[in-house]
């Protein structure tokens, strides 16, 4: 599974995400919108012209996680518990 994460520094909702991926060994690929304008861009064409983040990519699949559900996270990466 290749799991990428949109975020920002100050974020809480992806520090929680963030949080919740490795406490569960989950690797992902962390890309900050504010350091990387194509990354800003992307998020945005994602999102209706919104910065929101955490937005994440799992496997190709594209989606905001604002304010951050943890039962949602779970579901799109397939667990169980």
């Amino acid at each position: 599974m290749r799991v990428r994460i949109y975020t920002t520094r100050w974020c809480g909702d992806c520090h929680n995400a963030k949080r919740f991926l490795k406490e569960r060994g989950i690797e992902y690929e962390e890309i900050d919108i504010e350091e990387k304008e194509s990354a800003a861009e992307y998020v945005m064409k994602i999102n209706g012209g919104k910065r929101k983040v955490p937005t994440f990519e799992i496997d190709g699949r594209a989606f905001a996680l604002s304010p951050y559900d943890e039962r949602r996270l779970r579901a799109e990466l397939g667990l169980n518990s």
